[in-house]
Parts: C-alpha cells; structure tokens; sequence
C-alpha cells in the first residue's frame, strides 16, 4: 500500500491580508513619480538642446578645418557660406548643410557679406582666411558655442559662451 501525502492547508480570512498595497499607497506613489517627472523632464529637453548645439557647432568647425586644408593641399581657395535667414551653411558650393530645427545663428561677424543674410568666409592656400565668429544657439536658457575663425593663421575654435 502506498503512502498517502499529508499537508496542512492555511485558509486566511479575505480582506485581513496585509500583503498587499491599498489604493492609497498605489496613489500616493504615482503622484510623487509624476511631481519627479515634472521637475526632471525639462532638464532633459535643455540638456538635449544644448547637445544639439554643441553637435552643431563641432560640425560646422570640422567644416571649416576641413575647407583650410583642402585649400592648402589644392592651392584653391576654399569657401564656407552661410545662409543666415534658412539656418543652412554650403560647403564649397555644392553641400548644402541645414541646422537642426531648434539650432539657430545667433550672430555672425567677419567674413564677407555677399546679401543680406549671406555671409561667406574664404580659406586660402596659405593658410589664412577671413576671420570672423559665427554664435550658434539652441534658445533661451542653452548654452551658446561660437566658431572662431582666426584670420592670420586660419586657425578654428570653438568657445562656449554664456547662456543666451
């Protein structure tokens, strides 16, 4: 014969279970993650601006690099426009680069200017260029970073400013 399992079964009483949360809790947690998302979600959308603008301003400084030594290899001067009004740069002429839609030309000095809202600044090959500063921002309360182009040596910077 075989042996036959013995267990003991527990029956709890229903609504004597402390286990569990009450609505309560459950409600007095979520109010707290949405008051910490409110204090946290606009940090990250400044922060996430602020990258975009620094993003903007590396790319626009590795162009001019770029056109300075491509003037000093080819002997051809090299140009760097820009579009003020449509927030775009051309490359050489033949690239046209946008900003991204929150990113904005904050102020442009030196170079020539060619129109209104067009500004060009000419590499040549021996190594100078039309100095200037372009300011880029990303709106109230970002970072701005300025692209400084030296006129002697053609040298490129890139300054963060203040908060614009």
């Amino acid at each position: 014969m075989r042996p036959v399992a013995k267990g003991i079964i527990v029956i709890s009483r229903a609504g004597n279970d402390s286990l569990g949360f009450s609505l309560l809790e459950l409600i007095l947690v979520l109010l707290l993650l949405g008051l910490s998302s409110l204090i946290v979600l606009p940090t990250i959308d400044k922060e996430l601006r602020g990258r975009e603008v620094r993003r903007s301003a590396l790319a626009l400084a590795a162009v001019a690099r770029d056109l300075r030594n491509r003037a000093l290899y080819e002997g051809i001067p090299q140009r760097l426009t820009l579009k003020v009004s449509d927030n775009s740069y051309f490359v050489a002429r033949d690239r046209e680069v946008r900003l991204p839609a929150d990113v904005k030309f904050l102020e442009v000095e030196g170079g020539q200017t060619l129109d209104r809202s067009v500004r060009q600044f000419i590499f040549f090959p021996n190594g100078s260029s039309l100095g200037g500063e372009i300011r880029l921002s990303g709106g109230r309360n970002t970072t701005s970073y300025s692209v400084r182009l030296e006129a002697l040596s053609g040298k490129v910077d890139i300054l963060a400013g203040g908060k614009s």
